[in-house]
């Protein structure tokens, strides 16, 4: 009997945590001041296949040029006006990750700055990586990788993806690293990637637990501070790190939202948004939602049961010109949205029915608009 007992346990363990969802608190947060800086510089792409720069639209690339070939050793008189075709002035941008030694090497993103048509083909010169102080960090050079391609002929275009952009993988060498003062902090500083006041106690006081001492505590919605003990030394401070970010969360119901791209038309709902009943009309579409409420009563002749309530959502969506249509479901706006596709709604209603449900009060989410 109690080796059942004990079985019977940890299967409702297993079910207990299968239900629930747990995520770590590194996919959850962020550690202030370890993160990505960005560089930039400008240079010239050579090779290109008579698709460069247009000199007559674009002077800065022959002065470009000039300039380094004065630094190679090669003069050019003033008069002659050069005319090429396989050269493209760029731009070259890429992210300095933390941590990062001098030596190794990151990826970097080459754009267009003048009229080319396209960089396929063409190789990177030497070109200094920049940071917002001025200072150069890394050396960019090599040839691009371009993914899109196009054909053109008797006046017709063909074209897949971007030309003018490209991507030269490790093509920069750090020359110079970011000094941090991560070895001597005695409080690291984690930031939720949402506001969140209940997740933001609920991830200290997991932190707290699984240390067994009072080691974090949350400031805000977003911020949460983690005491380092002071004996801790470099190496002892990533350990308790990694531990900490690796800790499991049990993460309960999210916010209701509701994400509106107005250049688009786009909108992202989660699963959390419900309605209320209403009704909305808008130009010739009418959406009207009803709610009530369903008792079932047990089966007196057969004996035990008991009483259930269960909602009923009755929506229904009119279009001028067309047959009324009627959906059973319970109040989850995905089956509001289904409806209204199903009879030709453009985004645009859409977006306007949504601001007006959020508007009356029957909408219960958050709703943002970009």
């Amino acid at each position: 009997m109690k080796y059942i007992l004990i079985k019977l346990s940890i299967v409702m363990i297993f079910i207990i945590n299968s239900a629930s969802k747990a995520e770590r608190i590194r996919d959850l947060t962020t550690i202030v001041g370890v993160r990505d800086n960005v560089l930039i510089g400008y240079g010239l792409v050579v090779g290109l296949d008579g698709t460069g720069d247009q000199t007559t639209q674009t002077p800065f690339t022959i002065q470009s040029l000039r300039n380094m070939l004065s630094q190679l050793g090669v003069s050019i008189p003033s008069g002659i006006n050069m005319q090429l075709k396989n050269i493209a002035a760029v731009m070259v941008t890429a992210k300095l990750p933390p941590f990062v030694k001098i030596g190794q090497k990151i990826d970097v993103m080459v754009s267009s700055l003048g009229s080319a048509k396209s960089l396929r083909g063409g190789t990177l010169l030497i070109t200094p990586l920049k940071g917002v102080d001025n200072q150069i960090y890394a050396l960019a050079q090599g040839n691009i990788l371009v993914s899109g391609f196009g054909a053109q002929s008797g006046g017709n275009t063909s074209q897949v993806n971007q030309l003018n952009g490209g991507r030269i993988s490790e093509g920069a060498i750090i020359e110079k690293s970011i000094k941090t003062d991560f070895d001597k902090r005695e409080i690291i500083t984690l930031q939720l990637n949402n506001n969140d006041f209940s997740l933001a106690q609920q991830i200290s006081d997991a932190i707290n637990t699984y240390f067994g001492k009072k080691s974090a505590y949350p400031t805000d919605s977003r911020t949460i501070n983690v005491i380092l003990s002071a004996s801790y030394d470099k190496s002892e401070k990533v350990k308790f790190i990694a531990r900490l970010q690796n800790i499991p969360i049990i993460i309960g119901p999210s916010d209701a939202i509701i994400v509106i791209n107005s250049r688009t038309g786009s909108v992202v709902i989660n699963k959390e948004v419900m309605l209320n009943s209403c009704a909305v009309a808008h130009g010739e579409l009418t959406v009207e939602i009803k709610k009530r409420t369903k008792v079932n009563q047990p089966n007196t002749i057969l004996g035990g049961g008991s009483t259930v309530v269960t909602p009923e959502t009755e929506i229904l969506i009119k279009n001028q010109g067309d047959s009324l249509q009627e959906i059973s479901s319970s109040t989850n706006l995905n089956e509001v949205i289904s409806s209204l596709n199903s009879i030709g709604a453009k985004p645009n209603d859409l977006m306007a029915i949504l601001e007006s449900m959020k508007s009356a009060g029957c909408l219960n989410a958050k709703l943002e608009i970009n």
